[in-house]
């Protein structure tokens, strides 16, 4: 089989690939890494997608450990679906290192980056294939373990050694408690192999599941950087190479909502209200403080780390929704929340990766990535400037990117709380729309500045100004990206199938005949809908392309009854060719009126001024100040500076201020709970005396408190 060749010449790759590094020149190791990491991303892909599309599982007994069972690596329809998207983004995260990494040559190992790279790359793909808890924690181990060793891969800047020291320590608190909630399933089934947790998951009483629930979203959070579980995210992917940043946002962030849907959907469905509500406030909580910060980010790298949060919110929202849905009885409703959080991951996994690819580009274009000293990259770095413009465009959701598919989706699915009976259940639902409509006028106003002050205008600094196109090596990857961009936003009735079958081997693959009616008339269902239904939505062109393409039709819609058949309908695919069409009669009008005038290029003007210096335009920070000064009762930042320049000490010509954000989740949860922890600490230290007498006295008062324990029980 494809599966078991693809992932066996995956490994053999990823060794080869690590030990290449160690044996080859310092100046080749980035064309070697690009061709070894490219290779076995096609390998993974391969393996995943035939599995994914054909429904084939696939399972491999490794060893037996005494007492613990036999560690086995297991491929199913979910797994694969992740493992596509690693090979998919690997593959060009890969060769844009090609380009990318020359810049580390002289001032730090590539030997090492290249070990680190593809044993990252072989530890993501065995967390996704473990078939048992012990294999699981292995690989999560090796995983969590290179992650933070390419963070800090610039170790001679203090921040990212902080950063990696962070990533880590909360990255293994995380751990134990998702090893905790393993562990409590595993000893419920009697065994640690995923399959037989999840035939004896049903006996599990509400204690159980609620302990199991809350302790892996705690666990698998930590990783997805859900709040109040993110400090490490935003400090640890701006200092990671761009390369690097791109496969922290956009695959192992991907690795903590995987474990939540391997759990809790798979292992043990949720069937609790309670756990529904949590996911869902927490969703959309992490949805608008990850925007939040990002919009008030002028590091790009930092900005993008933010809505990483976002992303992740959004995601966990939808998962969320489907957990409520479950525990309603309402299984259809859960499958198309889950699609709708799916269909939002993979389109986060592309576009953050494209948007980090760009931020890295422009970072060595122009030896910087703070926005306030870009501009005008546009005219000297035109492909650059387009890919980004996508990748901006689809994680703002503007219509007809990816972006825009997948959150109009699960907005749509958080409206189908009306369904319910709960009132305080169609509160929190109410709460989380409002919320994540509020995120989502944040996105644009982010991705418009971003753009803006980094594209357009003029440039505000040297570097910006004489910044050259990256090489083909850099641009191609980030072509194929923002491609996918596109592809994924207009064929939504694809993907939504896809997912949905993904979710047929969990027992959730409802989504495809609530989503995707069939309207053209070769596919078999046809003749299940409604005449009348048909006819209609013919006369508006859905059979169009029925003809030639495969699948039951191009439109999203979910049927109600009688009284509104249609609840919700779109259609990104028959959207985007109306689009081109007015797009083609407008430029025809322009080249017609303007066809007999010749065009003149005048100075522009710039209101008056006799020269327009860059100091005069429009900054990041001037663009999102209406931002911070709004939600300034949380964002409370710390002024360290604030100084005047004046004329004659009357007439005030600058004024500068410094301010150091001080983090909501910092200052309400970490800064107080590390106060409590300080103030015990200083308490125990006064025990530290030098006096033995009360030293005696502390072990007799030890002996005589186990003694009274000992005595009652």
């Amino acid at each position: 089989m494809i599966e078991s060749i693809g992932i066996a010449a995956f490994f053999i790759l990823c060794a080869l690939g690590a030990l290449g590094a160690l044996v080859t020149p310092q100046s080749r190791n980035p064309v070697l890494l690009a061709a070894v990491g490219a290779a076995a991303a096609i390998a993974l892909a391969a393996a995943a997608g035939a599995a994914l599309f054909t429904g084939r599982s696939w399972l491999l007994d490794l060893w037996s450990l005494p007492s613990l069972g036999t560690l086995r690596l297991r491929l199913d329809r979910l797994s694969s679906l992740f493992l596509l998207l690693t090979g998919i983004i690997y593959l060009l995260t890969s060769i844009f290192s090609a380009g990318y990494l020359r810049r580390y040559l002289g001032h730090y190992s590539l030997r090492s980056f290249g070990v680190l790279y593809h044993w990252l790359f072989a530890s993501i793909a065995a967390v996704l294939l473990a078939g048992d808890v012990i294999a699981f924690l292995l690989a999560w181990e090796m995983m969590s373990v290179a992650s933070v060793l390419l963070v800090a891969y610039e170790h001679q800047r203090e921040e990212n050694a902080r950063a990696g020291y962070l990533m880590l320590s909360m990255g293994e608190a995380g751990t134990i408690a998702a090893a905790i909630a393993l562990l409590l399933l595993g000893n419920a089934a009697g065994s640690l192999d995923f399959h037989a947790m999840r035939a004896a998951g049903s006996a599990m009483g509400p204690g159980m599941r609620s302990a199991v629930f809350l302790l892996s979203l705690f666990g698998f959070g930590v990783k997805a950087g859900l709040v109040p579980f993110n400090s490490w995210l935003p400090r640890a992917h701006p200092v990671a190479p761009a390369n690097v940043s791109a496969l922290l946002s956009g695959l192992i962030l991907n690795l903590g909502i995987y474990g939540i849907v391997r759990v809790n959907v798979d292992m043990l469905p949720v069937t609790l209200v309670g756990a529904g509500v949590v996911a869902l406030i927490v969703g959309a909580v992490s949805a608008f403080v990850g925007i939040l910060y990002a919009t008030t980010e002028n590091d790009a790298k930092g900005m993008l780390a933010h809505s990483s949060i976002e992303n992740m919110g959004i995601i966990v929202a939808g998962l969320g929704a489907g957990f409520l849905f479950t525990a309603a009885g309402r299984p259809v409703l859960a499958g198309m929340a889950f699609v709708a959080a799916l269909y939002h991951l993979t389109n986060h996994s592309v576009y953050k990766a494209l948007l980090f690819l760009g931020a890295g580009t422009v970072d060595d274009r122009a030896g910087t990535r703070n926005l306030d000293r870009l501009g005008g990259l546009i005219r000297t770095m035109p492909w650059t400037a387009l890919f980004f413009l996508i990748g901006a465009l689809s994680i703002a959701a503007m219509y007809p990117f990816n972006g825009f598919a997948s959150e109009w989706l699960t907005l749509q699915v958080l409206l189908r709380s009306a369904e319910l009976a709960s009132t305080p259940v169609k509160l929190v639902y109410a709460f989380a729309g409002v919320v994540l409509a509020l995120t989502a006028a944040l996105a644009v106003t982010c991705f418009v500045k971003a753009f803006a002050m980094g594209f357009l205008g003029m440039a505000r600094s040297r570097g910006a100004e004489q910044a050259t196109e990256a090489p083909r090596s850099m641009l191609a990857p980030m072509g194929a990206l923002a491609a996918l961009c596109v592809v994924l936003g207009v064929i939504p009735t694809y993907v939504i199938a896809t997912l949905s079958d993904a979710l047929a081997s969990v027992g959730d693959g409802r989504a495809t005949p609530a989503l995707v009616p069939a309207f053209f008339a070769s596919s078999p269902q046809h003749s299940s809908l409604p005449a009348d239904f048909v006819s209609d939505f013919h006369d508006l062109g859905a059979q169009l392309g029925g003809s030639v393409l495969p699948g039951p039709g191009l439109v999203v819609l979910h049927r109600g009854g009688p009284a509104n058949p249609v609840v919700f309908a779109m259609s990104t695919s028959y959207g985007v060719v109306v689009l081109l069409g007015l797009l083609a009669v407008l430029v025809g009008l322009v080249a017609w009126a303007t066809r007999r005038r010749r065009v003149r290029r005048e100075v522009r003007w710039d209101g008056g001024v006799r020269q327009l210096f860059p100091e005069m335009t429009y900054t990041a920070t001037g663009f999102s100040n209406p931002v911070r000064v709004i939600f300034d009762a949380i964002l409370r930042p710390r002024t360290v500076a604030d100084t005047e320049e004046t004329v004659a000490q009357h007439f005030r010509i600058a004024i500068r201020r410094a301010e150091h954000p001080v983090y909501l989740v910092d200052r309400l949860f970490l800064n107080v709970l590390t106060a409590q922890l300080l103030r015990g600490a200083r308490l125990l230290a006064r025990m530290h005396h030098g006096r033995v007498n009360a030293y005696t006295a502390y072990v007799l008062g030890a002996l005589i408190v186990l003694l009274i324990l000992s005595a009652t029980a």
